[in-house]
């Protein structure tokens, strides 16, 4: 199991936000575009990008759904206490 990993996220308000970025990811959209324009983290300037990060350094929800991922996978949503994400791995 890796203790470190990379990830990138696109942060929306509610679920049918999210549930709308991923239907856009399913058909080719660019991750780190659709990040850059709808994603309310800091992040988006990056397309998205996080970098690396272990475990216990990300809310709990989050953690477990990125840790889950297989390289270049896309999450479900996920709801955390910051709203709603699309979690992709990188690495």
């Amino acid at each position: 199991m890796a203790d470190k990993i990379h990830c990138a996220h696109i942060l929306v308000k509610t679920e049918r936000e999210a549930k709308e970025v991923l239907e856009q990811l399913k058909t080719g959209a660019s991750f780190s575009k659709l990040a850059a324009e709808k994603s309310l983290c800091p992040s988006r300037k990056k397309g998205g990008d996080l970098g690396f990060f272990g475990r216990g350094q990300m809310v709990r929800e989050f953690e477990t759904a990125a840790f889950a991922l297989k390289k270049g996978e896309v999450s479900r949503p996920v709801r955390t206490s910051f709203g709603w994400h699309i979690i992709k791995r990188l690495e």
